[in-house]
């Protein structure tokens, strides 16, 4: 299970893995008894943190002019509609970017 919001999500996704499998979160979290339940379970819970650097950054831009990278943009709204634009997000349907134009 590749897990990006932890919490709650994170403790459920303990209990659709099958013993060997391993849980990845993108955040950092957990708790001594959610460790304790993996080991029971026989799951491996690993943290995957991204942290920016210059060098990095330069390679994605590299991609990016070159068009090799590109961003998929699902919606875009003025920003006075703000809130159509993060009731989009919250649908949990977007398969892309949801991005506000600011004038």
């Amino acid at each position: 299970v590749l897990d990006p919001l932890s919490g709650e999500t994170r403790a459920r996704s303990l209990d659709v893995l099958r013993p060997g499998g391993i849980l990845v979160s993108l955040l950092n979290g957990g708790s001594p008894q959610e460790a304790a339940k993996a080991a029971e379970l026989g799951i491996r819970v690993e943290t995957l943190l991204v942290e920016s650097d210059h060098a990095g950054m330069k390679a994605i831009a590299d991609l990016v002019e070159a068009g090799s990278l590109r961003a998929h943009i699902e919606a875009t709204f003025p920003l006075a509609d703000a809130a159509k634009a993060h009731a989009l997000g919250e649908t949990g349907r977007t398969t892309g970017k949801i991005v506000l134009v600011v004038e």
